[in-house]
């Protein structure tokens, strides 16, 4: 093999090489750009990514609990469950008891006890005031749009609307 022959052949790898780089930053790069994204955390209001107490104060409405690992369950049509935040404490209706305690938001996250203080009558739907109880105390992440206020966490979802 000649040393023009050998240099040719390097020219010809170093070639292909960069071809190859080429082919594959530019796949990489379209890839990305078409690929479906999720967001990583919820946006607020106005796509905003902090919210502000006075961006949900007021009373809420329950539609709909969601327990992890379960079927969403809509709201029992002959019971009120509310969720009002106002004076920096929230308090809801649960069917036919009250509860009421402290909250606390930071970015994105939403904090509603340690613990909720609640009256213990018997109401009809004590199965769903338990599992909606759960689902509200604690951190959970807000999605707020429009008219919907989302509480998602590991322990499942309740959505709200106005």
């Amino acid at each position: 093999m000649s040393v023009a022959s050998g240099l040719q052949q390097r020219v010809v790898m170093r070639k292909s090489c960069t071809l190859f780089s080429l082919v594959f930053v530019a796949s990489l790069a379209i890839g990305c750009s078409q690929s479906a994204s999720a967001p990583t955390s919820p946006s607020g209001a106005g796509g905003s990514t902090t919210l502000t107490a006075d961006q949900f104060a007021g009373t809420w409405t329950l539609v709909s609990v969601h327990p992890f690992g379960q079927t969403e369950r809509a709201t029992p049509s002959n019971a009120s469950y509310t969720l009002t935040f106002a004076d920096g404490r929230v308090s809801t209706r649960a069917d036919c008891n009250s509860c009421g305690g402290a909250f606390a938001l930071s970015g994105q996250t939403l904090t509603v006890g340690p613990a909720l203080a609640c009256t213990k009558a018997a109401c009809p739907t004590m199965e769903f005031e338990s599992i909606y109880t759960s689902l509200l105390s604690g951190d959970s992440t807000v999605t707020l749009s429009d008219r919907i206020l989302l509480l998602s966490s590991g322990r499942g979802s309740l959505r709200f609307s106005r």
